[in-house]
């Protein structure tokens, strides 16, 4: 007789965890099941869930200024400690303020503090001081209240990051209740801050993830740490999720008779380029008709894809897919977040992946989900510290998109001639870096896609 909390924090995590099989293992491996949501409690009513499931709206936690400069404090701390790590690095640079405002100066503050005294120890210390400095907020309290009601034999976060749910890591460890976290993206050990707190066990992407871990949060037991693989790419093994070539060619208004190559955009924070790749991906199909090539734009779930009006002008027979994903409400302090997936979604993008010939990003992880169907993938950072586009070239000194230059399972596009290049090479030798490709994937996902969802539910299980 087992319950377990779970804690889905965006649509992101919605997709994974809700949209993959994630609920129904879990729902067998559990007695009862509560679904603490950091999105609106009606954004699951689109799917059909078990019926030992409860969906609880988490109410929006905001940080009071006590708690936000020791969060601040505790997230530099981490990213001076391992500032040898590029990404860490460049992250820890760019957060400096240049405008000596009241909150840029106490970030100054913060730096010159975290700069003296950055220990793990340190850093333990000042995480206490953040949580102690809401332990009396209303939020919190009540964040404790249906705690101590629902009494959970753990608490799930889906993501480790979300600053705005500390308060609950905080009431589980005060309630004595046992807390797992599953690392939410291949880049945000070697390339971001400070988790949200601490957590008992962890559920990791591939052996290297551990070894990550292990590295960067040396206080956790290595037999707490668990590879399981990821839910992000289970539904490309579920068959409701599948879509013939006809339906999506139709669906796009994209022509059978052309292959087809997808570009797939950045946000709009770091993606400044994607119009400067896609018009030099147009160029190469312009210049060689006899290749019978087509393009689909994918853009970024994130955003709603005006920015490349002038684009679709530009180039009519640009295809385009906007991802369905429907922003479910503005008043959050991290309001991107609150755009969710549709199942629909779901299905075009495992469509595309699967009959595109060729796909072009910016370093993105969708490099991942195109290997995982074989096909060749190319990173275009056409912009470096000198030439007056974003410096998106900066991007291949972080650890993990170093891991991908070295594999060789991805070509790496700097400039147009290099692009028009591996554009060459994917179409006309796709196989080219197959085993590149698929060693790639064991490194980055160290177990089948299959199976993933009770793999999950299996280990939580055991830990509960």
């Amino acid at each position: 007789m087992k319950k377990i909390g779970i804690v889905i924090t965006d649509g992101v995590g919605y997709r994974n965890f809700v949209l993959s099989n994630f609920l129904n293992e879990v729902s067998k491996a559990y007695t009862s099941v509560v679904i603490y949501s950091g999105l609106p409690k009606e954004s699951y009513n689109v799917v059909t869930l078990p019926s030992n499931i409860e969906v609880k709206e988490l109410e929006i936690f905001t940080e009071g200024n006590r708690t936000w400069f020791y969060r601040k404090l505790k997230e530099v701390a981490h990213m001076t400690l391992h500032k040898n790590y590029y990404g860490i690095n460049n992250n820890l640079k760019r957060g400096y303020p240049k405008k000596n405002t009241k909150r840029g100066l106490l970030i100054k503050l913060v730096y010159k503090i975290a700069g003296v005294y950055h220990s793990e120890k340190a850093i333990n210390k000042y995480e206490r001081l953040q949580f102690n400095s809401f332990k009396n907020d209303k939020v919190t309290a009540n964040y404790k209240r249906f705690l101590k009601e629902d009494k959970p034999d753990i608490l799930f976060f889906t993501h480790q990051r979300p600053p705005y749910l500390a308060p609950l890591v905080y009431c589980a460890n005060l309630l004595n209740i046992k807390t797992s976290s599953f690392i939410f993206s291949w880049d945000n050990l070697a390339s971001k801050g400070r988790m949200m707190g601490s957590f008992n066990s962890y559920l990791v992407w591939s052996d290297l993830m551990k070894k990550e871990l292990e590295y960067f949060y040396p206080n956790t037991k290595k037999d707490n740490i668990k590879v399981i693989g990821t839910p992000q790419f289970e539904p490309y093994v579920m068959e409701q999720y599948k879509t013939d070539k006809l339906s999506l060619f139709k669906k796009f208004n994209l022509e059978t008779s052309k292959r087809l190559i997808c570009y797939s955009c950045a946000d709009a924070g770091i993606g400044a380029n994607d119009s400067v790749h896609i018009t030099s991906v147009m160029q190469y199909i312009k210049a060689n008709p006899e290749l019978n090539l087509q393009l689909l734009v994918r853009t970024s779930p994130a955003e709603d894809g005006l920015r490349f009006e002038p684009l679709k002008s530009e180039f009519p027979e640009i295809k385009w897919n906007v991802p369905k994903w429907k922003l479910a409400r503005n008043n959050h302090v991290e309001s991107w977040s609150q755009r969710i997936p549709s199942v629909e979604d779901v299905k075009d993008l495992r469509a595309i992946l699967e009959f595109s010939d060729v796909n072009v990003n910016m370093c993105s992880t969708m490099g991942l989900d195109f290997l995982l169907f074989d096909k060749p993938v190319i990173y275009t950072v056409f912009g470096n510290a000198s030439n007056g586009l974003y410096n998106d070239q900066l991007f291949l000194n972080y650890v993990h998109l170093e891991y991908v230059i070295d594999s060789k399972a991805v070509a790496i596009a700097k400039d147009e001639k290099q692009l028009h290049a591996s554009l060459n090479e994917a179409l006309i030798q796709p196989e080219l870096r197959k085993e590149n490709r698929e060693a790639l994937i064991k490194l980055e996902i160290s177990k089948a896609l299959k199976g993933t969802s009770n793999r999950m539910a299996e280990t939580l299980l055991e830990w509960s």
